[in-house]
């Protein structure tokens, strides 16, 4: 069954299509396509997945042409942030 796995870092974006075995699970994609060796900050303990947009479980199953999602969290550098009340 063909799907794609979608991850975005702060530099660059990631959408990979490939071919996993029907009934496979949302992490089973995740493991298949290789994006926690290319991206170790990925934390699938901590981090939302998702399919279309849809937050997901990591054992829900997967269908044809599902997109999956890696969910960074968002976080800011507050001596990054411009002070909104100066």
């Amino acid at each position: 069954m063909n799907i794609g796995v979608a991850y975005a870092d702060r530099f660059k974006q990631v959408w990979l299509k490939l071919e996993v075995p029907d009934g496979s699970t949302v992490l089973e994609a995740i493991e298949h396509s290789g994006m926690l060796e290319q991206f170790p900050e990925i934390d699938l303990d901590k981090q939302k997945v998702g399919i279309f947009g849809k937050v997901t479980k990591l054992d829900a199953t997967v269908e044809e042409d599902a997109r999956i999602e890696i969910y960074r969290e968002i976080t800011a550098d507050p001596e990054l942030v411009e002070r909104r009340d100066e």
